[in-house]
């Protein structure tokens, strides 16, 4: 990260997260490994012994220091000349932006290989001028989005879906990066929940420092020290590598045995951490969007923020809450099967995250204090119940159980009584 870069990551609300890259980040994938067993698709949260709790937009503020208010992030994939006015094709886009294309070995469809742009960006020339400056500082915005925030499983390649953001720096600030970070975490959380997915993606730096600093019995000693954003105090961890199933079963026994008294509810009101926030974390409409049930958009991922369901980690007492949604057929979405544009597509999810709903959702500060009574009525969305998750349930469990009960379960639906 070279310093004349920094202008432009500050500009976009990026610096924060790019200051987490001073240390390679390990992952301790035995504790993830624990809590992803408790993570459940329907709430978008995890189920402990004391009760929910769940990573929010406070918490992604906090931790990675990423802006939450904004425009959504979304658009479309790649035919940016059809969807986006002033938009060009993919290619001859990237090369207006870039100054040149990658070689056709280093591309995959509308992907481009992390390789390419280490050895083409790494190091920016002492005497460049302000337009390679500006260069360099897309190719550094496009990886770390592609890695830090946005890395999926290939964890090898950038997506040119960026290029419209890039376009142009000045207005890259605009969006809601952190709403988009954790709408893709939710939604890989929820594919990992699938007995068949072994591999999790996703903003994992976000999730582990959460769980470190949430849950202090599972924290590791000898990080004390903290600044913004509050996911660098364990950047030098490194986890164990030896032992990882016996650590695996040692944290599910230290799930089981949690109590209230374990986590802390109030993390982010305590003198020592409001020290070293940056204001502008504390003002009003961050604060405003913390609180808000609403919807979580990262183009064709859609999650929902149901920080009704954990208002103890607002300062608040906890009520029942409304049944959870119902996103399914959400769920099902990823984006392929032909390019689309995503606000029109899915407008009326986008519409939730604009100001007028936003005040809907919202809950109150009198609901912080007064619990059940005051917490107003979730805004209706389009439920959309879908088969197949009756067609999940029936598959849980191995093969075998599956064929060796199936015979009740057709007895119970048969006409006939006997």
């Amino acid at each position: 990260m070279h310093d004349r870069i920094i202008p432009y990551l500050e500009r976009a609300g990026l610096y924060h997260l790019a200051s987490l890259n001073s240390h390679w980040f390990w992952l301790d994938e035995p504790l993830v490994s624990a809590f992803v067993e408790r993570w459940r698709p329907e709430t978008h949260t995890f189920h402990m012994p004391f009760g929910e709790c769940t990573v929010t937009l406070q918490d992604v503020a906090f931790q990675l220091g990423l802006p939450v208010d904004g425009e959504v992030v979304s658009g479309c994939l790649c035919e940016f000349e059809t969807y986006i006015e002033g938009g060009r094709p993919a290619w001859e886009w990237f090369q207006d932006l870039f100054g040149e294309l990658p070689p056709p070995n280093k591309v995959k469809q509308m992907t481009v290989h992390f390789t390419w742009f280490h050895e083409r960006f790494s190091v920016l020339p002492p005497d460049a001028n302000e337009e390679t400056v500006r260069i360099y500082a897309r190719a550094y915005i496009m990886m770390l989005l592609s890695t830090q925030l946005f890395g999926d499983k290939s964890a090898n390649r950038v997506h040119i879906r960026w290029l419209p953001f890039v376009a142009n720096l000045d207005e890259i600030g605009r969006y809601s990066w952190g709403s988009a970070a954790l709408a893709w975490l939710y939604r890989c959380m929820c594919r990992i929940a699938n007995r068949n997915v072994t591999n999790l993606a996703g903003p994992l730096q976000l999730l582990q420092s959460w769980i470190f600093w949430r849950f202090p019995s599972l924290r590791p000693s000898g990080f004390d020290y903290f600044s913004i954003p509050l996911a660098s105090r364990w950047s030098a961890y490194l986890p164990p590598n030896d032992g990882k199933e016996q650590r695996v079963i040692s944290y599910r026994l230290a799930l089981d045995r949690l109590s209230a008294r374990d986590i802390l509810w109030e993390l982010y009101s305590a003198l020592d951490v409001l020290v070293v926030v940056h204001p502008e974390i504390l003002t009003e409409e961050h604060s405003r969007i913390w609180q808000a049930v609403t919807s979580l958009i990262y183009f064709a991922v859609i999650e929902w923020h149901q920080v009704d369901r954990v208002v103890p980690q607002l300062g608040g007492v906890q009520h029942i809450p409304e049944d959870a949604l119902n996103i399914d057929w959400l769920h099902a979405k990823d984006g392929r099967g032909g390019d689309r544009w995503f606000p029109h597509y899915y407008r009326d999810w986008h519409l939730h995250w604009g100001a007028d709903l936003m005040q809907g959702t919202q809950i109150p500060e009198e609901a912080l204090q007064r619990g059940s009574s005051q917490v107003p009525r979730r805004s209706q969305l389009p439920h959309m119940p879908d088969n197949r998750r009756v067609e999940r349930r029936r598959r849980v469990g191995t093969r075998e159980s599956g064929q060796e009960w199936r015979w009740i379960y057709d007895m119970l639906h048969e006409d006939d009584a006997g």
